[in-house]
């Protein structure tokens, strides 16, 4: 919003600045009119370029705003209340509305409003001179600083409306993921767990046939058994390794400490294939437990992509860092590699059959978080961010 209004303000500014330096008196007059153009083009073409930027200063600095609106009396002075610097005087009080509530609104519409009438006092004579015309736009004034203020009270509910929909639909996606994961456990259960006790009890009938033969082999006893033992342990372990995560599930207060896990699987990583990796933390907070479901599709994500860089980026190093950074849980997989090729989209490596990157895209957004994946503020190599926010962790034991 502010940045359309510097906008209007640059072609106001334009179309005036020739009749306020024709208006002006030579030597020292033309030269301050000139710099209040100067001035005032350049300040709000440097806003209207880079609001994100220089947008925070002006919030913090209401001065700057009053000096600009000193320079802009100038060239009215010259120019006259009738060309479109009128329009430029009209939209001070609207930007200090957006910016600074309706305290600012009413103290720049109140400056704005009385240069407003000292310019109309100074320019008009007392014969045609109109009490209408004179408060008409130290009205607009007034009214611009009201419009503002109010504008500035429908963008902050909207961003609260807009924040609290993205906490809710990161809640409802943490809830499908930990729904989805189940499912998985229970699919598991049955193609592991029960597949493994079949094989048990086959062994075992095998057994019961050898040893009641009328001529026993003790070598095939001796095995058959062995296999029945080494079955039945295997089964033991998938069921114990399953169970425990569905205990974890239903327990609220359980969570996987994300970062103790990464800087285990980071070492394993380095350890294995000889390229070096390094976990480091960041952030200024503490990581909060993290839904075990959750957990695990961000400690895959993070593997592979540290797989991805070992096996495609041919790197020197590995740099992997997570933490708490605002309201989100960051982390960053940074390789030196040759990174990706230009041009590189999802629907390309799908249609290639490479579907390492697709997979960690999809697992992101199974759990509500967002995914980033290229150079980062790095000049070379490539980086895979994560961010989750933290309110998507509130629903561990949901």
């Amino acid at each position: 919003m502010c940045r359309q209004v510097f906008a209007f303000r640059l072609a106001m500014i334009a179309l005036a600045a020739p009749a306020a330096l024709v208006n002006a008196s030579s030597g020292l007059p033309v030269r301050l009119v000139a710099a209040a153009v100067v001035v005032t083009f350049m300040g709000s073409y440097v806003l209207f370029r880079d609001w994100e930027r220089f947008g925070p200063l002006l919030l913090r600095h209401p001065s700057l705003l009053a000096v600009d609106t000193l320079f802009g009396s100038l060239l009215l002075v010259s120019a006259g209340p009738d060309t479109t610097l009128a329009y430029v005087s009209v939209c001070t009080p609207l930007l200090a509305g957006i910016i600074y509530s309706w305290r600012g609104a009413a103290v720049f519409a109140s400056l704005q409003a009385l240069i407003l009438l000292l310019v109309h006092a100074a320019r008009n004579d007392h014969a045609h001179a109109h009490v209408t015309e004179s408060l008409l736009l130290p009205g607009l004034c007034v009214i611009a600083g009201a419009v503002g203020s109010n504008l500035r009270g429908l963008m902050l509910r909207f961003g609260t409306a807009t924040q609290a929909l993205t906490q809710v639909q990161a809640r409802l996606a943490v809830t499908e993921a930990v729904s989805a994961e189940r499912a998985r456990l229970a699919r598991e259960m049955h193609d592991s767990v029960a597949k493994t006790l079949h094989g048990v009890a086959l062994a075992a009938d095998g057994l019961t046939g050898s040893a009641g033969a009328d001529r026993m082999d003790p070598a095939l006893v001796r095995q058959q058994a062995e296999l029945v033992a080494r079955s039945a342990r295997r089964a033991a372990a998938e069921a114990r390794e399953l169970l425990t995560d569905l205990r974890r599930e239903n327990d609220p207060g359980h969570g996987t400490d994300v970062l103790v896990e990464l800087a285990a699987r980071t070492r394993d990583f380095s350890t294995r294939t000889g390229l070096p990796a390094v976990y480091r933390p960041t952030g200024e907070h503490a990581v909060p437990p993290v839904p075990p479901a959750v957990a695990r599709q961000l400690l895959v994500i993070a593997t592979e992509a540290m797989e991805n860089a070992h096996r495609h980026a041919g790197p020197t190093r590995v740099d992997v860092r997570a933490g708490v950074h605002g309201d989100l849980l960051r982390i960053s997989v940074y390789d030196d590699g040759r990174g990706l090729p230009p041009g590189t989209s999802l629907e390309q490596l799908r249609r290639a059959g490479h579907f390492g990157l697709v997979g960690m895209v999809e697992r992101a957004a199974s759990v509500g978080a967002r995914i980033r994946v290229g150079r980062g503020g790095h000049p070379t190599g490539t980086e895979v961010r994560l961010e989750l926010p933290l309110a998507a962790m509130t629903v561990a034991g949901a």
